[in-house]
């Protein structure tokens, strides 16, 4: 029962298996073989069909490869069968073939037999369906090729014109010359409606987008730029058109332009097909301006179908608009926006105006506001450089980077002078100001519906004289409209700013008619209106406030290139009554936003209303500073309350705004007050300031008197800010080596720090030098110290020591270095010129020469180059890179009278400049110097230039030792003062006891300490103050003896006269002069 199986049975099964599968292998293989010959037969018969169908073509074509004459024509139907097999076979794959077959086709219209003509297959009731399915896809595939055509190729370009043409031929019966013959006239209406079909299906092919692509390779794209993948709109247009030279002919522009219109004349300018053309057209780089030099038919049929109404009608529906500008988006949106700039353009002068206002005006505003979404005022990790737009968060499509000159120059026909005027056209002057107006106007609806707002103004009809005299009158309707696009402009262009204001300023008469606008509005400029105006709920989108943003802006830009002779002598636009009137109306509008949070105070960067009146008004102010033309206190606002200075202290918002933007409102000496309470406060929180609880650091220094200047640049360049801010303590070597008295107090210190300044300041040092006003500036040959940027930042030091500690010093700069100081020459609206004459009289008025030059500028013989004096030798500076082979021509001549002030002021002095302003700086802050002017910034460093007050000085003198205000030699003494002594004589007296030499900025009554006199009746040696007894022999004026051989004496530091009890007024006043005019410092006795 254990036995193994057969063998035998095994191995019988085992071939069984073996013969089934063997089998099943041959099954297989025969299939595989019909399978592969099925292929194979397949193969061979598509290939002897190609061939059959390829050879029929060619015979009934007649056409070889390269041919240059036109085949001859055979019967329609024919052709239409070998098309028809050709295509279905072999898809029409074959590029040459096709080419050919579009030639052949296009030929065969230009014959009046039916026989021949390739239309006619369509009358057949048998082939017309199949030859609509032929022809909608020939035309397809014509779109299809045209995407991937560079028309920019030598070997691309004729097929790109053989495309269009065919799309061209079959879209419109127009050049059928079959249809000439009258006896088929009867055929056109089966005819068009063939075409129209035909046409709406190239439509529904994207014909726009693939137009749009050829326009913008031929007009914008560089040769080296590779051709990106098809998309977008146009592509035809974008290819041919965007571009510096564009490639495309006039054939394939105006076949391009042609079929562009169809479809809208088709669908009789529909919703939908106006915004195609808008989308895929007119927003081509630069496309009406190669129209205009290359087709200027088609900007006839443009102008025939009245495009530019239709397209402005379309895009005055917010939806509509803002469907083309989100399928645009940014770069080809502003492109759309040139070329509807151009076409208004381009209209007929006696109609630009109607065409312009109100409807287009609405339209590229709101084209620019989209716009501004995108526009970003500095650099960030998602902006590109836009060349037009600046910093934009869109990237830059590449295609369009040559075409840009196009676009730009374009966009500069909006502020041309043809627009401008057609756009502000019927504003009147008026010839004196009006009564204001009862109430201020109603604002616009708070919707934000500005057009229907606009329009309803306008709609009103003319109004009279007092209507046009109010905010909300047809013609402020109109003129603000007009500076709503022109401001939106100013604020999306940034890169066109320049241009912009510069041709609305010299383009015309716009600056002296907005100002007539808006002084017609009553005595204060509309004041009232304005402030009523903005005061109320959503007041601020006010269309109103455009016309006074673009009054300021445009007055700014004016304002900033004018020369003083232009300004002040001949007075060409404006008079000075003028501009203190606008000045006057800007310094009050400003203090009304701030005082009574007409604009909130986070919204103030941001607000355009706001930093035109604000720009203006400081370049009014700082030109006033510079030379006046406003009367005395014209800047003071008198509406402001005593209690302004507790408001700033007690930080209130609305006063320490109004302090930052315009202080000047205030008087000086209150700005003065409020800036020692900074100081004072500072002082307090670093703890530098006395108190019974605590003493403050001081430091000691010691300063020889012959080595004054080394000891004191040793010693105290190295201390810090905060140490340099607290006390420093004077300890004097004389010269011969002995200690001098008067280490109490701060005294001393005063007359080092007055000294020092004294002896750092004079040009024989060759740190700073004189103008020909004697006003000091940084020498350009400070140099010659090896360390010269050290010493200048070691003076700037002292200057900001003696400045913090109220200590005048009689250093007289030049204003343009207190502008420096002040930090203006880094503001927008800077002028180096304005400021040239402080520094260099005869140079500014050799640069007014060249710019009033009326010759040819070249013959002087000029180069962007300055030629300086350098310790004997001739050292040539370019005024820019290669300045000096560079000429000065009529064309450069204000570009290089700019580039030469900018040096002289700034270029060659920038690191002496920038190394006393770090030292200045490093003790008074720049926020806290904002609140003065240059002149009043030399009045803060220097004190007030004005002669000694002695009944001031009496008023706030006190008096110790026995002396009183009736007392005989006290009486003499300010007798001898006022009376006998020079103003020169009584400087030096002011110096011999507070060492300065001129009165305090506020006042005596601000001197600390107070003026004294003492009575003395020995020396200082001896002196132990005062005593009961020497007390009343002061008082009754008894003398132990004669104190004829006693000089009066000083103590600067407690600011301090000390007095012998002289027996006569003559001894007095002879001790008294010679004392001051022998002062040896503390030594004297």
């Amino acid at each position: 029962m254990f036995q193994k199986p057969d063998a035998s049975k095994d191995a019988f099964l085992e071939q069984a298996r073996a013969a089934r599968e063997e089998r099943h292998m041959q099954q297989r293989r025969e299939r595989a073989a019909v399978r592969v010959q099925a292929l194979v037969r397949g193969f061979l018969a598509r290939r002897g069909a190609r061939r059959d169908v390829t050879r029929r073509l060619e015979a009934v074509l007649q056409s070889a490869a390269g041919a240059e004459e036109s085949p001859p024509l055979v019967a329609a139907q024919e052709v239409y069968r070998c098309v028809r097999d050709y295509l279905v076979i072999t898809g029409g794959r074959d590029g040459q073939r096709f080419g050919q077959i579009c030639r052949y086709l296009v030929h065969s219209m230009a014959s009046d037999s039916l026989k021949l003509c390739y239309a006619s297959v369509a009358l057949n009731p048998q082939h017309a369906v199949g030859w609509i399915r032929q022809m909608r896809t020939i035309l397809a595939q014509c779109l299809t090729r045209l995407e991937t055509l560079r028309p920019e190729t030598a070997g691309d370009a004729p097929t790109v014109t053989l495309y269009l043409h065919m799309l061209l031929t079959f879209t419109s019966t127009s050049s059928w010359r079959l249809l000439t013959n009258p006896s088929h006239e009867k055929l056109r209406p089966v005819m068009d409606k063939l075409c129209l079909a035909l046409l709406q299906h190239a439509s529904a092919a994207h014909l726009m987008r693939t137009l749009k692509e050829v326009l913008v390779r031929g007009l914008a794209r560089s040769d080296t730029q590779p051709s990106p993948p098809p998309g977008g709109a146009g592509e035809v247009l974008v290819r041919g058109l965007a571009r510096s030279r564009p490639v495309l002919r006039h054939a394939s522009l105006t076949a391009c332009m042609t079929l562009a219109l169809r479809p809208l004349v088709a669908s009789q300018f529909s919703a939908n097909d106006v915004s195609a053309y808008l989308i895929s057209v007119l927003s081509v780089p630069g496309l009406v301006s190669h129209l205009q030099s290359t087709a200027p038919e088609c900007l006839s049929a443009i102008s025939t179908h009245g495009l530019l109404a239709k397209c402005t009608a379309h895009l005055l529906d917010q939806q509509a608009l803002r469907i083309v500008f989100n399928t645009l988006e940014g770069n080809y949106a502003l492109c759309l926006l040139a070329n509807l700039v151009h076409l208004a353009y381009l209209q007929e002068p006696d109609t630009l105006a109607s065409v312009l206002c109100p409807d287009l005006s609405l339209v590229l505003t709101r084209l620019l506001e989209s716009l501004q979404k995108y526009v970003q005022n500095k650099r960030s990790n998602l902006s590109q450089w836009h060349p037009v737009l600046g910093w934009f968060s869109q990237p830059l499509d590449p295609r369009l980077t040559e075409a840009l000159p196009a676009v730009r120059a374009q966009l500069q026909l909006l502020w041309s002078r043809p627009i401008s005027a057609a756009l502000f056209a019927g504003m009147e002057r008026a010839p004196a100001p009006a009564p204001a107006p009862a109430g201020a106007a109603q604002p616009p609806p708070p919707d934000g519906r500005l057009a229907g707002w606009l329009r309803r103004a306008l709609e009103r009809g003319r109004p009279g004289a007092a209507a046009a005299r109010r905010l909300g009158s047809a013609e402020c309707a109109r003129v603000a409209l007009v500076c709503s696009l022109y401001q939106t402009a100013l604020q999306t262009l940034t890169q066109l700013r320049s241009d912009i204001l510069t041709s609305l300023c010299y383009g015309g008469s716009l600056l002296p008619d907005l100002w007539s606008l808006l002084r017609g509005l009553g005595p204060d400029c509309g004041l009232r209106q304005f402030v009523g105006l903005l005061g109320s709920p959503d007041g601020s989108a006010a269309p109103e406030f455009h016309v006074v943003s673009m009054f300021c802006d445009c007055m700014a830009n004016y304002v900033v290139v004018l020369d003083d002779i232009e300004m002040y002598e001949e007075q060409k636009l404006f008079k000075l009554e003028d501009y203190v009137q606008i000045s006057g109306f800007l310094n009050t509008f400003v203090y009304k936003i701030i005082s009574n949070n007409l604009i909130d105070a986070k919204s103030l960067p941001t607000s355009s209303l706001f930093q035109s009146l604000h720009a203006l008004l400081l370049l009014l102010y700082k030109r006033d500073c510079r030379r006046q033309f406003a009367p005395k206190n014209h800047w003071i606002i008198r509406e402001i309350k005593i209690s302004f200075l507790n408001d700033v202290e007690k930080n209130k918002k609305w006063a320490l705004l109004l302090l930052q933007k315009v202080p000047h409102v205030l008087h000086h000496e209150e700005r003065v007050y409020l800036f020692r309470q900074e100081v004072s406060k500072e002082r307090l929180a670093l703890g530098l300031t006395e108190s019974p609880f605590t003493s403050p650091q001081s430091t000691l220094i010691t300063i020889h008197r012959s080595r004054l200047l080394e000891d004191g640049y040793r010693q105290l360049a190295t201390l810090s800010p905060q140490l340099l801010k607290g006390i420093v303590r004077v300890k004097f070597i004389n010269e011969q080596g002995l200690d001098e008295a008067g280490i109490d107090q701060d005294g001393v210190f005063k007359e080092f720090l007055e000294e020092t300044i004294r002896r750092v300041f004079d040009p024989s040092l060759s740190l700073f030098q004189t103008t020909s006003e004697q006003r000091l500036y940084p020498s350009p040959a400070s140099s010659v110290h090896h360390d010269h940027l050290q010493l200048l930042e070691f003076v700037g030091k002292m200057l900001g020591k003696a400045v913090y500690e109220g200590i005048v010093v009689d250093v007289p700069f030049a204003p343009f270095f207190l502008s420096e100081l002040l930090g203006h020459s880094h503001k927008n609206l800077y002028c180096s010129v304005d400021e040239l004459p402080s520094l260099d009289p005869e140079l500014y008025k050799n640069i007014t020469y060249i710019k009033r030059y009326d010759g040819d500028v070249q013959d002087l013989g000029l180069t962007f180059s300055y030629d300086q004096d350098v310790m004997g030798q001739l050292v040539t500076h370019d005024l820019i890179p290669g300045g000096r082979v560079i000429p000065v021509t009529n064309e450069n001549k204000i570009q290089y009278v700019y580039h030469l002030a900018h040096f002289r002021m700034q270029t060659q002095i920038k690191e002496q400049t920038a190394a006393f302003i770090r030292g200045f700086r490093a003790l008074v802050r720049p926020e806290w110097l904002q609140m003065f002017s240059p002149p009043e910034l030399q009045r803060l460093i220097a004190g007030d230039n004005v002669d000694l007050d002695v009944r001031e000085l009496r008023k706030y003198t006190q008096y110790y030792g026995g002396f009183h205000d009736r007392h005989r030699v006290v009486v003499w003494f300010w007798d001898v003062l006022d009376k006998d002594f020079t103003q020169e004589e009584k400087k030096m007296f002011l110096k011999f006891v507070t060492s300065c030499s001129k009165p305090p900025l506020m006042g005596f009554a601000h001197l600390e300490p107070p003026f004294s006199i003492r009575c003395v009746e020995v020396g200082d040696d001896d002196d132990t103050g005062d005593t009961i007894g020497s007390m009343l022999r002061g008082f009754l004026s008894v003398r132990r003896r004669d104190p004829v051989t006693r000089l009066p004496t000083s103590s600067t530091c407690f600011n301090l006269l000390k007095l012998p009890n002289y027996q006569k007024k003559a001894t007095l006043r002879d001790k008294l002069r010679y004392a001051i005019r022998n002062n040896t410092g503390f030594e004297l006795s």
